[in-house]
Parts: structure tokens; C-alpha cells; sequence
């Protein structure tokens, strides 16, 4: 029975981030994104919601020693969850991972059907702007066009700054791989090196030339990396 990966996209992203992830793992890994619920309506704090949404997700499929990959937001949750159930996690993965520092360079709040702006904004997520392409785009500004979701955009920002992780991070026990971009703009290096400080069992590589989301920028190099971890004993 193949092991399962889980894929955690973040505040902007979508299920289409991880496309290199699982033309890759596909054929050996048992691989699921579940599409976080950042716009759904609720009370209390946002970035349990999504945690308990990923507890849920995990216990209904059945899932055990699983693979948790989180990018941006989607780390700060596999962070949380990993923390609060680390019998249920063989491995964690963390690039450009919120929960120390982030930059939010979207602003307090999204500006509305601005595409000038919004472009630029994604543009500025990536080392090589040309991978900002038009039609990644579009999915963001589509998403800034609605009122509910801006909302919710930044209530979720504003739990994820609110939850900061450096006192929890030194009671993990998993074996943690970090993959950062040497020209990540929104949650810099030097985060990455505060984040294989706190944790226990962190290794930290760096991939050159490259912003806030190396599954999608460098796509071979973050494979190769993910896979060399994962087959290590």
C-alpha cells in the first residue's frame, strides 16, 4: 500500500500549485490535496478552522504515517496539526511556510479589481516573474473581485500572524525537511533559518534563483530534493 502525501496550498494558492508535486509522486505516493476552506463563513479562530478541517480530512480518509507538504499558509497548518498529532505524521515538509515572520505584501486589505495591481502582487510571489503566468493570474484577481473573500482573506492573515509558532516548534519530533527560495521576498531566508533553529529535527535546503514557492518555480530541483528525504532512513 502506497504511503500518503498530503499537499497543503496556500492563502492564494490552489490545487494547480502542485501539479509538478504529483506528476512526480504519483506513481509511488498515495496523494491528496484537500482544497483548504479559507472562505468559508464560521466563528472563532481561522487557522484552527483549517486545522481541524485537516484532522477531520485525515480520520474520515483513514490516513496514518502520512506525508504532510505545506507551502506559505499551508505549512503554518501542517505546522499546527503536526504539533497536536505527531503520532499521525512520518514526515514534514515546509516551504516558505508561515508562522515566525511573512511578509504581507497584499496589504491590509486586497485592492478590488485592480488588475495592474494584483498582477504585480503575483509577480512579486516568484524570483522569475515570467512564472506569474496570465492565467495563474486571473485565478487570483477572479478570487479579489469577491467582496466575502477578501474578507476572509484577511481574517485568515490576520490569524496567521496571530499564531506565532516559535514556542511549539522545539516539541516536534518529526523529521522536517525545509525548501526555501534564496529570493524569497515574502518569507525571507533568514526564516528559514530561524525555523531549522527551533526545530529539533530540521534539515534546510536552498534553492537558488528562486521566490516563495519552489514546487512551482523550480519544480525539478524540489522534487529531487523532496525525494531524496523521503527515501533516506
Amino acid at each position: 500500500m502506497k504511503q500518503s502525501m498530503i499537499l497543503l496550498h496556500g492563502l492564494f494558492g490552489g490545487l494547480s500549485n502542485w501539479e509538478g508535486v504529483v506528476t512526480h509522486f504519483q506513481p509511488h505516493y498515495d496523494i491528496h490535496i484537500p482544497p483548504l476552506p479559507i472562505y468559508s463563513a464560521h466563528t472563532g479562530d481561522q487557522l484552527g478552522y483549517l486545522v481541524d478541517f485537516l484532522d477531520q480530512y485525515i480520520r474520515e480518509a483513514g490516513l496514518q504515517n502520512v506525508i504532510l507538504v505545506g507551502n506559505s499558509l499551508g505549512g503554518h497548518v501542517a505546522i499546527l496539526y503536526t504539533h497536536r498529532f505527531p503520532e499521525r505524521v512520518a514526515r514534514l515538509i515546509l516551504t516558505g511556510s508561515s508562522g515566525l515572520y511573512e511578509n504581507t505584501s497584499m496589504g491590509s486589505y486586497p485592492k478590488r479589481g485592480n488588475y495592474a495591481y494584483i498582477k504585480e502582487r503575483v509577480a512579486y510571489t516568484f524570483y522569475d516573474p515570467a512564472v506569474a503566468t496570465d492565467a495563474l493570474v486571473a485565478e487570483v484577481f477572479q478570487t479579489t473581485t469577491d467582496a466575502q473573500k477578501c474578507i476572509c482573506i484577511v481574517r485568515m492573515a490576520k490569524s496567521a500572524n496571530r499564531n506565532y509558532v516559535a514556542a511549539i516548534l522545539p516539541e516536534i519530533p518529526v523529521q522536517t525537511l525545509l525548501i526555501w527560495g534564496t529570493e524569497d521576498k515574502i518569507t525571507p531566508p533568514e526564516v528559514a533559518l530561524e525555523f531549522r533553529r527551533y526545530l529539533p529535527h530540521a534539515t534546510l535546503v536552498m534553492i537558488d534563483r528562486c521566490g516563495h514557492a519552489p514546487m512551482m518555480e523550480r519544480p525539478a530541483e524540489f522534487n529531487k530534493i523532496l525525494g531524496t528525504f523521503l527515501t533516506k532512513g
